[in-house]
């Protein structure tokens, strides 16, 4: 028996990812460099939730996102890497309304270990992604307001 597949079935072709999508999260998409974090904690907050703060900044270029998401407020990497994943779904659905943006997703307390004991519960993934789905909802409002603004001569 041959394993050989003909063009008619779906044949990958050479070079390409077959699990890569077009909803992907590129590095393009991130913030990277310690010099583009400070210049969007140079600014001041846009929006606060009880565990979260969301910080922007107008570039002018594609939506880029980054996340602090410290070992202080968060201790088990479990954690850590769940609000992470939850911001970068968050933020790769609805990257298109932040066009022109940097934004910067800060924890900045920690959470309740009597009302969440577990680091990787459901009820801590429900209650972040509730947060960030919330503040990013406020970061659209804002840059639209910003951009129905008129500029200043």
């Amino acid at each position: 028996m041959s394993a050989v597949r003909s063009p008619a079935e779906g044949a990958v072709e050479p070079g390409a990812n077959p699990l890569q999508t077009k909803a992907a999260f590129p590095k393009a998409a991130r913030l990277l460099k310690t010099d583009e974090f400070s210049s969007v904690f140079r600014l001041r907050p846009w929006r606060r939730s009880a565990h979260f703060v969301i910080y922007g900044k107008p570039t002018g270029q594609p939506a880029r996102l980054g996340l602090v998401i410290g070992k202080k407020y968060a201790p088990r990497a479990v954690t850590r890497n769940l609000v992470k994943r939850l911001a970068r779904e968050a933020f790769r659905v609805r990257r298109a309304e932040f066009a022109g943006y940097d934004l910067l997703l800060r924890q900045h307390t920690r959470f309740d270990k009597k009302a969440l004991p577990s680091a990787a519960s459901a009820p801590l993934a429900a209650m972040c992604a509730a947060e960030i789905r919330e503040l990013l909802d406020r970061a659209a409002r804002e840059i639209a307001r910003r951009a129905s603004k008129p500029a200043s001569e």
